[in-house]
């Protein structure tokens, strides 16, 4: 009776268009008095949710990302990658997958990303005779790929959640499925590009390529900085998140001088709100973590997916379905914190390892940034882009196929994901 309450309330409210942070947090309170226990439990399983010392890596990293995104990186990301694959088919396309990608490894939020990559291209892409659904389906898209590539908010968010799977391996872990998914969305910007007559740009000649290389150098190096501390064991994720505000701060007001008073505290600002929000969405789902434990929900979720199939395959299969469903009505962060201690008890009782299930957790529900009714970067982009989201929805099919494709790829190859860990 509980749990069905714990979980109608939560569907109910999300219908109702409560905000879902307030959601978790409501139902999570509703079925702890219903079982009678007291109250504060939940004040305490919140605190608990936000307290792990892990978690401060994520508004320090968002903080670097505002600082990269309002002094002049992406500018010259997006220069670099123009030059790079602006000559193919579809032009300014292919630019905006290549452009999210290098400052995906940078800010690693897909929120952040479209909105750098987004507000600059999109407008470029209409006036270049681009329409406008495509020039928002191909920056939405991209902006998927920062989800797995380092300093990923949200592996860090899993990586909390898992019980301390490491967060260098993790980010190990998702930098090939990363590229093949940059690579999947170019190839469907490429086919749409071709069907539809889009132009090409003029390469710019090896001599720009290589200044803007040069010029894009000081802020490519912050993806060494991140990763390859981590991964050496110079410091530690926070460390390293610590380390990213001091370089962007360095960056962008002594090197490229490109960080105006205002434009920091504009910074400062909307890094603090967001943080204060993924914080709150954090906490909240940690208490319903909690309940679904409490509840003994995961080994519930282990002896119904054993009943139906002890094929792993299967298992697998009916796993990506689950999050693909759950990913249309549910955010990222939340989906991670009550998703993770649900299903991988599942997965590892069917031996998939958990960096493999971590990738594969984080990029089925990414996808569901793209989808409606919830998708953030779907509605960040139709702004954007100044389209309705059924505008945006005419032509993202080719989008959703690849990155699909590259989910059941990942799914069902676990080499893809694993042996960049291995090998480091």
């Amino acid at each position: 009776m509980e749990i069905l309450a714990l979980f109608a309330v939560f569907a109910l409210l999300l219908v109702l268009g409560v905000p879902v942070a307030f959601a978790i947090a409501a139902s999570t309170l509703t079925t702890i008095l219903m079982l009678g226990l007291p109250p504060v439990v939940v004040v305490q399983q919140v605190a608990a949710g936000f307290g792990k010392v892990s978690l401060l890596a994520i508004p320090l990293f968002i903080f670097a990302g505002e600082l990269m995104l309002r002094g002049g990186i992406s500018e010259r990301l997006i220069a670099l990658a123009s030059s790079l694959v602006g000559h193919l088919r579809g032009g300014l396309g292919q630019v905006s997958v290549v452009a999210s990608t290098l400052f995906g490894g940078v800010s690693g939020s897909a929120l952040a990303d479209v909105s750098a990559i987004g507000s600059t291209l999109i407008p470029q892409m209409e006036k270049r005779g681009f329409s406008k659904d495509y020039a928002v389906d191909v920056t939405i898209s991209a902006a998927l790929v920062a989800l797995l590539l380092p300093p990923s908010h949200n592996l860090i968010l899993f990586s909390a959640v898992a019980g301390g799977a490491s967060i260098a391996d993790l980010f190990a872990a998702g930098i090939i499925p990363a590229l093949l998914l940059a690579i999947g969305v170019m190839a469907a910007a490429y086919l749409l590009a071709r069907a539809r007559g889009y132009p090409t740009e003029a390469f710019p000649g090896l001599a720009a390529v290589g200044a803007r290389l040069v010029a894009a150098i000081p802020g490519l190096l912050l993806i060494v900085v991140i990763f390859g501390g981590i991964r050496a064991g110079i410091f530690t994720a926070v460390e390293s998140a610590a380390i990213a505000v001091l370089y962007a701060l360095l960056v962008t007001a002594v090197v490229y001088r490109s960080m105006p008073w205002p434009a920091f505290k504009g910074a400062v600002a909307h890094a603090a709100r967001a943080s204060g929000a993924i914080l709150f969405v954090i906490g909240a789902a940690g208490a319903f973590g909690w309940l679904l434990a409490y509840l003994e929900i995961p080994a519930m979720a282990v002896d119904a997916l054993q009943g139906v199939t002890h094929e792993k395959h299967l298992m697998l299969l009916l796993m990506l379905v689950v999050l693909l469903v759950l990913g249309t009505f549910m955010d990222l962060a939340p989906m991670i914190i009550i998703c993770t201690p649900i299903f991988l008890p599942v997965a590892r009782a069917y031996g998939v390892d958990p960096l493999h299930f971590g990738v594969i957790l984080v990029l089925a529900a990414g996808i569901g940034l793209i989808t409606p009714p919830v998708g953030s970067v779907l509605f960040v982009g139709a702004a954007i882009g100044r389209i309705s989201i059924a505008e945006a929805m005419r032509s993202i099919w080719p989008f959703y196929l690849a990155a699909i494709a590259v989910l059941l790829l990942v799914t069902f190859v676990p080499a893809l994901s694993l042996t960049l860990p291995a090998l480091f």
